[in-house]
This record gives C-alpha cells, sequence and structure tokens, in this order.
C-alpha cells in the first residue's frame, strides 16, 4: 500500500510541477512579452514571490523530486524501476536547470527593487535576460513532461504487476 502511494504521490507532484512551468512557457512569459518594461519587471518580480509557497515548493517542485527519488527505492528490482529511474534522471536536469539558471535570473530582477525606484527599467529587463529564462524553462516544460509521461506509464507496469 505505502509502495502505491508513493508512486502515486511522485506521479500527482510531477503532474503539478509540469502543469506549472507548461504553464509559464504558453501563457505568462508570452502575455509578459506584450508589456511595457515597468509592467514586466514589477510583474515578474510578484509572480516570484507569489510562487516561493508551501504549496509549489512542497507539493510540486521538491516534493515531485523527494518522492520520485523514494519510489525509485521502493520499487528497487520491481518491474517499474526503469520508468522511474528515468522520471528521477529527467526530473534532475530540471532541478539543475531551475537552480542553475531560471533561480538567479530571479533573484537577479528580484534585487533591482522596487520598480518605482528603478531609473532605468529597460536595462533591467534587459539584464533578466527573458529570451534566456524563457528557453530554459521551455527545457523544464520538456523535461517534467517526459518525467510525468514516465511516471504514468511506471503506474500502469506497477497496476500490471500488482493485479
Amino acid at each position: 500500500m505505502l509502495k502505491s502511494l508513493i508512486l502515486l504521490g511522485a506521479t500527482f507532484t510531477m503532474g503539478l510541477a509540469a502543469g506549472v512551468f507548461a504553464l509559464y512557457a504558453h501563457t505568462i512569459m508570452p502575455a509578459l512579452k506584450t508589456t511595457d518594461d515597468r509592467t514586466f519587471v514589477a510583474s515578474f518580480q510578484a509572480l516570484d514571490r507569489a510562487i516561493i509557497n508551501p504549496w509549489f515548493m512542497v507539493g510540486g517542485f521538491a516534493g515531485a523530486l523527494v518522492l520520485t527519488g523514494l519510489a525509485a527505492l521502493t520499487q528497487l528490482r520491481q518491474d517499474p524501476l526503469p520508468w522511474i529511474l528515468v522520471a528521477l534522471g529527467l526530473y534532475l536536469v530540471t532541478f539543475v536547470v531551475t537552480v542553475a539558471v531560471n533561480v538567479p535570473l530571479n533573484d537577479a530582477i528580484k534585487a533591482a527593487g522596487d520598480p518605482d525606484r528603478i531609473t532605468d527599467l529597460a536595462q533591467v529587463r534587459a539584464d533578466f535576460h527573458e529570451v534566456r529564462w524563457a528557453a530554459f524553462n521551455l527545457v523544464r516544460v520538456v523535461t517534467t513532461t517526459g518525467a510525468f509521461a514516465s511516471l504514468l506509464w511506471a503506474l500502469v507496469v506497477y497496476g500490471r504487476t500488482t493485479a
């Protein structure tokens, strides 16, 4: 029963993480791209502050990593293990990209300060490297979606072996 819950939890949290990254890729960043510099900086700062919360950090971002790792440990020598390991590998790429690329860019735009007090908003936006952020977010979309699909298949394999 515990193995089932862990694998379900890993799949669920991975789906949440994939959804968040996809939402940024197909809605948030394209919408922000059309805004003026002040709106872009203020909006991105607000979004970044808002996403740092337990729902996303535990329920999605960190939860997906921890639960997928636990799923791998609980499925050692079991048929779903290869699919779980694929998901874990893909999510590790997501994690590294997030920590190495997206978070530093997020931190830099927040560190620029209050948009009402920034004298050169165009420079802050340029220093953010919007295209780079979006490109690496697309990597996260692909890797988390692949990880989610792998975990979905792991559930199918698990169901076949326990039926």
